[in-house]
């Protein structure tokens, strides 16, 4: 989910220039879980949260539920534990690993703006290590995956992608987790997805198929 609103927050300007007119973002939380995240990634206003505490939106839209949904001799936990191994979500572990590796032809503006935003916010950054920024434009003057032998002129540079999910992980999903965390055990495990409509037509839709396994916005973008 916080993965999916750091994407939108990047991508808002170009798909609006793509004639995208609303953006909405269902949240399995709180109202007040909703009005947290878009303060602690700095939402703007137009990508509108909405609380789905039960999570119905997303089963509605066929989402994966997870690993052993029904198994209520399972705890909710245990069912996560399984999926980040794999478990009810295939791709999950080479998700995690390509944020490792790298990919030459992958996409890291996504990445710099989200970690600048994270630095500024005051998360763990490894401050003055990685990126340097502008205290007031807010824009990077220094990125650190740049100077990388061999490797900095990919598109996504190996550790640049897992260096935003520690940062994350740190900085909000664990540090907020008591405000964060969904009420109904059911969206503990259940995974998330994408659509677009047009006059009440899907022009495109994605579903997830692994933790960290969300919809490349570069193919949203070609879409549209």
């Amino acid at each position: 989910m916080i993965e999916y609103a750091q994407r939108l927050r990047h991508y808002l300007p170009q798909l609006q220039e793509k004639g995208v007119g609303r953006v909405l973002c269902t949240v399995n939380g709180k109202p007040d879980s909703c009005k947290l995240l878009a303060e602690l990634l700095n939402l703007p206003a137009d990508i509108e949260l909405l609380s789905d505490e039960t999570g119905e939106a997303g089963r509605a839209f066929a989402v994966s539920r997870g690993w052993r949904p029904d198994d209520d001799n399972l705890s909710p936990y245990a069912k996560l534990f399984g999926m980040l191994l794999g478990a009810g979500a295939w791709r999950t572990l080479p998700s995690v690993i390509t944020g490792y590796l790298g990919n030459p032809s992958g996409k890291n503006e996504w990445i710099k703006s989200s970690l600048a935003q994270g630095q500024a916010a005051g998360r763990f950054t490894f401050n003055g290590i990685i990126l340097d920024v502008d205290e007031t434009t807010g824009t990077v003057t220094r990125n650190a995956f740049d100077e990388l032998p061999l490797v900095g002129g990919w598109g996504r540079r190996p550790l640049e992608l897992a260096t935003l999910r520690l940062q994350t992980m740190l900085g909000v999903s664990l540090a907020r987790w008591s405000d964060l965390q969904p009420t109904d055990d059911r969206c503990l495990t259940q995974l998330g997805g994408l659509v677009i409509v047009r006059d009440g037509k899907v022009l495109y839709e994605y579903r997830d198929n692994g933790i960290c396994a969300v919809c490349d916005f570069e193919q949203v973008l070609s879409k549209l």
